[in-house]
């Protein structure tokens, strides 16, 4: 019997878990993700209302995405290789009586083999910078969404920019995150991510790029992909 190889790293999963009994903390080390969250959430629902979807949340987390796309109606699959992470969504989910959510411990290319073509909406957020080989989750989401539907990818673009306000500005000087969140190299290039769109059989929709206002504590979508961006794609 061959052994599943698991697009994941020991490390970054480890580095979650021991954080994970404070992803609802709004304003733990999490406080930025629950920040963007309505952010991206506004963005996801003017491509593709999520009422009455089956949505697929990659790399979901303690659930902050999943938890609110199946408050906005949508019917939630969120999975992640974080056990403990998983758990508290889980246990989110049970106390804020969250409807249509559920949470699954698989890699997103084994539910890909399970379940093709099944999602309207695949999203897969800050996510792709944490994996070993990001183009082989970007071709698993395009193998889950149906023909029509809508993948959604964010990271963070790779270079000089992206290095003094990802991890120097927001790691070491501000403490929006723990030190060592993100490693420069893993980052990706909007140009490289719309590469690993189009062979996957995705077309690219729309761009845009996040900024962060240290001062207000605001997040707002700009044409500025210099730092963080979203990606929304579509398959024919």
């Amino acid at each position: 019997m061959t052994e599943t190889v698991v697009n994941a790293d020991p490390a970054e999963l480890a580095k979650f878990s021991d954080l994970a009994h404070r992803w609802w903390d709004t304003e733990s080390e999490f406080r930025p993700l629950h920040q963007i969250n309505p952010v991206r959430l506004d963005w996801i629902q003017s491509h593709a209302p999520l009422k009455g979807k089956r949505v697929l949340d990659v790399g979901c987390g303690g659930g902050i995405l999943a938890d609110a796309m199946a408050r906005k109606g949508a019917q939630v699959l969120g999975i992640d290789l974080a056990a403990k992470a998983l758990k508290v969504a889980q246990l989110h989910a049970l106390e804020a009586a969250t409807p249509d959510v559920q949470y699954r411990e698989i890699s997103v290319e084994s539910l890909a083999q399970e379940q093709p073509g099944s999602f309207d909406v695949v999203t897969c957020m800050e996510m792709l910078e944490h994996v070993p080989d990001p183009s082989s989750v970007v071709r698993a989401c395009s193998s889950l969404v149906k023909p029509g539907g809508w993948v959604f990818f964010s990271t963070i673009n790779r270079n000089a920019k992206s290095f003094m306000f990802a991890i120097v500005g927001a790691e070491y000087m501000l403490n929006l995150l723990p030190r060592g969140t993100h490693e420069y190299l893993k980052f990706i290039r909007p140009s490289e991510l719309a590469s690993h769109c189009r062979a996957s059989g995705l077309e690219l929709v729309h761009t845009r790029g996040m900024e962060y206002n240290p001062l207000t504590r605001r997040y707002w979508l700009s044409d500025n992909t210099g730092v963080n961006y979203l990606i929304a794609t579509r398959k024919p």
